[in-house]
């Protein structure tokens, strides 16, 4: 029982990284590049572990949230930068969560003119004045259908061996679009969400010292399970339409899956998407308002009403409408969903600072802070990140004048 009531966090927290961003972004980097960036989510999964596991001892050994502890160790600019840095990624993942509500409902023939609004008020009305809770457990459900793409990956016949190899050995590519869908890979992998969920919810467990083992194997095991998931993706994808090009449409991402699905593969996909879509579209802007909520200590709470909490259900409110509005923009809903991850890619870095510099902390975390060899890894995989996001915004940067 002990067992059962502290394990959980860890899992919910890195598989939040496979909803729609990531099961687009994975896809697009097999149909593109095939299995050339499997050795790029190798070293991203060992980044992963790192930092969640940070962020589970951060939250079991001081009983608070990333940003109480922010607000608590840092002058009030530095934390006010934190938090911006937090609005912008979090507000990209909505927007990214409704253009995944489109691109799956397009399968399905309905246009993001009439989906993405009505999605909007569905989920605004089932945490506002439904129960949340039950829409939860339904689209938990329904974004189950991903798990079929480990069963793909094994059916769709790739070679192995140069999926091994791909896998132990770089393979990279001096290109943009290379370096664009490697931030983007990292940016749905590592997002700010994860690190801001697995801190808070392991302190609201009331999870403390004496279950940090239990907590840890949890973080772990969540972040390798969850990325398993992510590699078949590129896998199964890679070996069904790899070398393509980038994806233009939700369909195509869908036809990795017709090993397992045959000619349903399409409305599989769709119905998978449209549930991982909406449950983090409704996850996503509660956990910015419950930060922020926290962050000025005011009231926080899906059972309240508007009058008792509305700094918490409006800055709710907001994030959905806005989400829904910059998701219904003209353009390719894929290039729009790997677009956000590619922001988070150029944010993560400064939120993956923060974790470290409070995980370093022996004035916080005691014994228990980051040992000398711990540190030096973390630090490491904190500057790869870094670089990466640097690399990519200067390309960026050239590009606007003509440079590059």
């Amino acid at each position: 029982m002990r067992y059962m009531m502290v394990l959980g966090p860890g899992l919910i927290a890195a598989n939040a990284g496979n909803d729609a961003g990531g099961v687009v972004t994975y896809a697009s980097a097999g149909a593109q590049f095939r299995y050339r960036v499997l050795f790029l989510m190798v070293l991203i999964t060992v980044a992963l572990v790192i930092v969640q596991e940070m962020a589970a001892r951060l939250g079991a050994y001081t009983g608070q949230g990333l940003m109480s502890l922010i607000r608590e160790e840092f002058s009030l600019r530095v934390a006010t930068f934190a938090v911006v840095c937090l609005i912008v990624a979090n507000l990209g993942l909505v927007v990214a969560e409704f253009a995944g509500i489109a691109a799956a409902l397009e399968i399905f023939g309905v246009r993001r003119y009439l989906s993405v609004p009505v999605a909007a008020a569905v989920i605004w009305g089932s945490v506002v004045f439904g129960s949340y809770r039950y829409a939860e457990r339904v689209f938990l459900l329904l974004s189950l259908v991903f798990f079929a793409y480990p069963i793909a990956a094994v059916l769709a016949h790739p070679d192995w061996h140069q999926v091994v190899s791909d896998s132990f050995l770089p393979h990279f590519t001096a290109t943009r679009a290379f370096l664009l869908l490697a931030v983007a890979l990292v940016g749905t992998t590592i997002t700010p969400y994860m690190q801001l969920y697995q801190a808070a919810a392991v302190a609201d467990k009331g999870t403390g010292s004496d279950d940090y083992k239990i907590v840890r194997v949890d973080a772990i095991a969540g972040s390798i399970f969850s990325n398993v998931i992510a590699a078949s993706i590129i896998v199964a994808t890679g070996a069904a339409i790899g070398g393509s090009g980038p994806l233009t449409s939700a369909k195509q991402a869908a036809r990795a899956l017709k090993p397992v699905a045959g000619a349903a593969a399409e409305k599989l996909f769709g119905i998978g998407l449209l549930g991982a879509s909406a449950l983090a579209a409704a996850v996503v802007p509660l956990s910015t308002a419950y930060a922020l909520a926290e962050a000025v200590g005011a009231e926080r709470s899906v059972s309240r009403k508007f009058s008792e909490a509305p700094l918490f259900l409006g800055l709710f409110t907001g994030q959905v409408a806005l989400g829904a509005l910059l998701a219904l923009k003209p353009g390719n809903l894929v290039n729009l969903l790997i677009g956000t991850q590619v922001l988070n890619g150029l944010i993560t870095p400064i939120v993956l600072a923060f974790i470290l510099t409070l995980a370093n902390r022996r004035s916080l975390l005691g014994e228990a802070a980051n040992g000398p060899v711990f540190r030096a890894v973390a630090f490491l995989c904190v500057c790869a990140v870094g670089a990466l996001s640097l690399v990519v915004f200067g390309q960026t940067l050239l590009g606007w004048f003509g440079l590059a």
